[in-house]
């Protein structure tokens, strides 16, 4: 053999070994939040909860998906009614363009971040401050709003959230690898480092790799899927209505169901009728 096909054989050899042994890189863990931007509990969750994994490293294994919708409806001519009123939908309208003019979720999430701080505040109609405080030009969001666009992103994640199965029953609904968490959501970084199939990272120690005790109790899915017949405590309902600015509450009803209490409200009852 001359040494020129020596030296070939050398670098297949070579080339294979490099490919074989080379670490494959895992899957990242899906992440989705349905929320609306006015749920002071959505807020809460955005600013206290999914901001650690940015801090923390984690987002490195998650895909994470922001859907600004929550508990809005649609009305006649595709209009959309919000929880919370006009307002709400303004600025479910304004984070969607943020998502949609910056794809980068560092960058959009900051963005939100930042406006649902303000939300805490009670200072929302001051979200075009966050332009200056992330360092972000918010010229195209502003753009989006303006042309409409925001509405049409809006109807897409309308049918988004009405594609949920099982069905949202308030917000903030998390779901990790297309399974919704229900009430145990703020425990959602366990349920990430649990998912995902590669080495932890350093952001998991510490972190109990099984379902809360709550939840678990050798259920499976039924132990999680059990939340979602009670209300809770933490999350925005469909238990309201709008009139003009005000939030109404509606009387609450109890039904039975094959020997199950099911506890909402005139506004859910073909909702839960179907749980």
């Amino acid at each position: 053999m001359d040494s020129g096909r020596v030296v070939v054989v050398f670098f297949f050899l070579l080339s294979f070994l490099c490919f074989a042994f080379s670490p494959v890189s895992s899957r990242k863990v899906s992440l989705a939040l349905y929320y609306e931007t006015l749920c002071p509990y959505c807020s809460d969750f955005i600013t206290n909860n999914l901001v650690k994994i940015f801090d923390n490293g984690l987002i490195s294994i998650v895909d994470l998906d922001l859907v600004p919708y929550g508990n809005a409806r649609l009305g006649s001519n595709n209009s959309i009614i919000c929880q919370h009123g006009p307002n709400e939908c303004q600025l479910n309208n304004i984070e969607a363009c943020a998502i949609s003019a910056w794809p980068d979720v560092q960058e959009h999430f900051n963005f939100i971040h930042c406006i649902e701080h303000l939300v805490m505040e009670l200072r929302y109609d001051e979200w075009k401050s966050c332009s200056q405080q992330t360092g972000l030009d918010s010229t195209s969001v502003l753009d989006c709003y303006n042309s409409g666009y925001g509405e049409k992103l809006e109807l897409q994640y309308a049918a988004q959230t009405d594609a949920l199965q099982p069905s949202h029953t308030y917000v903030p609904w998390v779901v990790v690898d297309a399974k919704p968490l229900y009430d145990d959501y703020r425990n959602f970084e366990k349920y990430i480092c649990q998912a995902y199939d590669g080495e932890p990272p350093k952001a998991c120690e510490g972190q109990a790799l099984t379902i809360s005790q709550e939840t678990n109790a050798n259920q499976g899915d039924q132990g999680l899927a059990s939340h979602a017949k009670v209300s809770s405590q933490a999350s925005c309902r469909h238990d309201n209505i709008v009139i003009g600015k005000n939030i109404i509450p509606i009387f609450f009803f109890f039904l039975m169901k094959n020997e199950v209490l099911y506890i909402g409200s005139s506004s859910s009852v073909w909702l839960n009728h179907q749980l």
